[in-house]
């Protein structure tokens, strides 16, 4: 069974989550001490984190707490970040800069550096020689690790084999995966081709922007307008969803998150909660106290895939 990481992509969000430093920064950092000593195992961010002024906030608040942190909880986790190609960065060296730039938020602690998307839908002739880069900066020692995210299981080959040729191990692909996006799953998909290739496989998303989450009958959090568009079209289409999760809860004695989460589990990936409060943290390491059984997953499985709506695609994903 995998363990649970967690993402934090929220942290220095306005548009989506609406992001408040005086209200959200310290509850950021009991948050992360919680998760971290409850065995929540890795964390994931992103150069691209936040948005407006807040620009490499999640990055320099990860970096800020983790200086703060003792010796023992930094190495129980592991810290992943990802870097985007963005159309200026090009060449072996395209990186650099931005890899020193994640460094210096983060205060040092990274042991995980990953390509946030492809470019092999629409520059071809980007993605090789920035993915060498990376591989560089691993073979240098840099970094420990090397990872991807938002691929298809074609592109997630590809990349592999032209890795193990340098002689660096492809240690994780990052994918939006959960009872709403079910994809990965399938016979053929992504989680079969991570199986036969010893790559680890992430699930980002996994409450499905905490539509998982909702009750039946219960009205929906208060969130911003991009998500309670959201919450519109999917509370409806995943009831009997919902409703089969929350007998699962109950059987339990666990929440409707506890599911989504161990349902990932079920599948082989480390699913990657967004974590911006204590509560929601503790609620991820409790999670880690049980498993589905066998005829659950099979139960959930039946109703992900009949679900009639589901999370948009990251129109980054590649084939």
């Amino acid at each position: 069974m995998t363990g649970i990481g967690f993402g934090t992509w929220s942290w220095g969000n306005q548009l989506l989550w609406g992001y408040d430093p005086q209200r959200d920064d310290p509850e950021l950092a009991s948050t992360l001490q919680v998760a971290v000593a409850g065995g929540l195992s890795l964390v994931d961010t992103a150069d691209s984190y936040g948005t407006g002024r807040f620009n490499g906030r999640s990055e320099a608040l990860l970096g800020r707490i983790l200086e703060d942190s003792d010796a023992d909880l930094r190495a129980r986790l592991t810290v992943a970040t990802k870097l985007a190609p963005f159309p200026w960065r090009l060449g072996r060296r395209g990186f650099d800069r931005a890899f020193a730039a994640s460094c210096d938020r983060l205060c040092g602690h990274l042991q995980r550096v990953q390509l946030h998307w492809s470019t092999a839908r629409y520059a071809p002739w980007q993605e090789g020689a920035l993915l060498d880069g990376l591989a560089d900066l691993v073979l240098e020692g840099q970094v420990e690790e090397l990872g991807v995210s938002n691929l298809g299981p074609l592109r997630l080959r590809a990349l592999q084999a032209h890795l193990a040729e340098r002689g660096v191990p492809l240690r994780s692909v990052q994918v939006q995966f959960s009872l709403l996006a079910p994809e990965p799953m399938q016979d053929g998909g992504l989680k079969h081709t991570c199986a036969e290739l010893g790559v680890e496989l992430l699930a980002y998303s996994p409450l499905a922007l905490g539509v998982l989450t909702v009750p039946p009958g219960a009205k929906p959090p208060s969130c911003t307008r991009l998500r309670a568009g959201l919450f519109r079209r999917l509370l409806p289409a995943s009831l009997d969803l919902r409703h089969e999760m929350a007998a699962i809860a109950g059987a339990h004695t666990a929440s409707m998150a506890q599911v989504a989460l161990n349902w990932c589990r079920a599948h082989g990936a480390m699913p990657l909660p967004g974590l911006r409060r204590v509560a929601q943290a503790r609620d991820a390491v409790a999670a880690l106290q049980w498993e589905l059984s066998p005829d659950e997953r099979v139960r959930l499985d039946a109703l992900a895939q009949a679900t009639s709506s589901r999370m948009p695609a990251n129109p980054f994903m590649s084939a």
